[in-house]
């Protein structure tokens, strides 16, 4: 079932995020219902804080006022988020709730997709996605926590630097 799984958004009253958390992952256990509800989070980032001539790193929520689950979605699953105490509701339609799409999973940090890099820096590398498809280049730049590599490519005789994601590139083997 856990392919069926699909990332969710529910609103709860601001403040309430981390009760609901721990709500919805003790009644998914005490119901043996981990197989419906996977993954329950709540988005943080660290933030730089300057109060007068005090600096302090902190941690802060991304969207308050949600928490997003991923679930397989059925009745049962349904109805023990939405009555969960501090829960308001689903994001979605007046049909039901409606799942993240993939852009806005990676958009908002819930799920990483983790990439291998077997390139560096002056690496000739391929690009095997988009509209530069079957170019070949050299590797100017990264920058892995972007998700961006930037190649050096020769168009029309010119060399053009262009900004692309990390997996539409991969390298030439050096044997070729």
């Amino acid at each position: 079932m856990a392919e069926q799984a699909k990332w969710y958004v529910a609103h709860t009253y601001s403040g309430y995020e981390n009760m609901v958390k721990a709500a919805i992952e003790k009644a998914a256990d005490a119901r043996q219902m981990q197989d419906l509800i996977l993954e329950v989070s709540i988005p943080m980032e660290t933030v730089t804080e300057r109060s007068g001539n005090e600096v302090k790193t902190v941690e802060r929520k991304v969207y308050p006022g949600y928490v997003i689950i991923k679930m397989v979605m059925t009745d049962e699953s349904w109805h023990l988020v939405r009555n969960t105490r501090g829960v308001t509701g689903f994001i979605g339609s007046s049909t039901g709730p409606v799942p993240l799409t993939e852009e806005e999973i990676i958009t908002m940090g819930v799920e990483k997709h983790e990439i291998v890099l077997d390139y560096t820096v002056g690496d000739t590398v391929k690009v095997i996605d988009g509209p530069l498809d079957g170019f070949f280049g050299t590797v100017e730049e990264l920058e892995p926590e972007r998700d961006l590599v930037r190649v050096v490519v020769s168009m029309f005789g010119r060399e053009t630097p262009v900004d692309l994601e990390l997996d539409q590139v991969e390298p030439v083997s050096k044997d070729k």
